[in-house]
């Protein structure tokens, strides 16, 4: 059995680890590049790659340059402009992904291995 000093000990110790996590190390330090500052749906589609970017002239034609619009867009009018299957899928995934900010462009386009 585990004594009431030492478990309020242990509740400190995590407490103190849930507000100070990682005093003195630089948070997120393994990102070597900047985000890219100002997104709009060609930077959006470049920092998706994966082919998708070629269709960038159609799709911010389509949409007006607005990248609010392309998040808002549906598969039903991204099948409507020719884009293909895996390539809507995956904008479909990443304005998900950019729309609850768990995903960002990054400033230099990423070498697709």
């Amino acid at each position: 059995s585990v004594s009431p000093m030492a478990a309020l000990a242990c509740a400190s110790n995590v407490r103190s680890l849930l507000l100070h996590p990682g005093d003195g190390a630089p948070a997120r330090s393994f990102y070597s590049q900047p985000y890219q500052p100002k997104v709009g749906v060609v930077e959006f589609l470049n920092g998706v790659g994966k082919g998708v970017e070629t269709h960038a002239a159609k799709l911010e034609e389509a949409v007006g340059g607005d990248l609010q619009r392309l998040l808002e867009t549906r598969t039903l009018r991204l099948k409507k402009l020719g884009v293909p299957c895996k390539h809507r899928k995956l904008i479909l995934s990443f304005a998900h992904k950019y729309r609850l900010g768990l995903w960002k462009p990054w400033a230099e386009a990423r070498k697709v291995q």
